[in-house]
């Protein structure tokens, strides 16, 4: 299956380098991950508005390596989240596909292991996710 995916990501660059531009292999290795990862392991952080969600970014970035980052989240996410899961640093354990509402599936689906999301709305509010891990 990997060497398929390889191959799959390799002639997608062939097209994107030929000028056809017909997609960006940023956007192609997403989809394929995302395809291939059945469970994420993620924590959140909750607010009501989008720059609330951009300025606790900020701050967490602050952070210079993923240790400290990921220390940076969870104290961001027990004194700002306005979820329960807040109580416990933003943790929600692993969950699958159709688990959570669309757009914070997929962003969560599409994030790279050890980094933070832009904010993400849903119904709830502006989110930030930070993926643990994947399996």
């Amino acid at each position: 299956m990997k060497k398929f995916l390889s191959l799959i990501l390799f002639v997608s660059a062939l097209i994107c380098l030929s000028g056809t531009d017909l997609c960006s292999l940023n956007s192609v290795s997403s989809r394929v991950e995302a395809a291939e990862y059945k469970q994420v392991q993620a924590y959140h952080i909750l607010v009501p508005t989008e720059q609330e969600a951009i300025d606790l970014k900020n701050e967490i970035m602050k952070g210079q390596t993923r240790t400290e980052i990921f220390s940076n989240f969870t104290s961001a996410a027990r004194k700002y989240s306005k979820c329960p899961s807040g109580a416990d640093g933003g943790k929600l354990g692993w969950f699958g596909k159709g688990d959570m509402v669309k757009p914070f599936e997929d962003a969560a689906f599409n994030l790279t292991e050890g980094t933070v999301s832009d904010p993400v709305k849903t119904q709830f509010g502006y989110h930030l996710i930070y993926v643990v891990s994947k399996k």
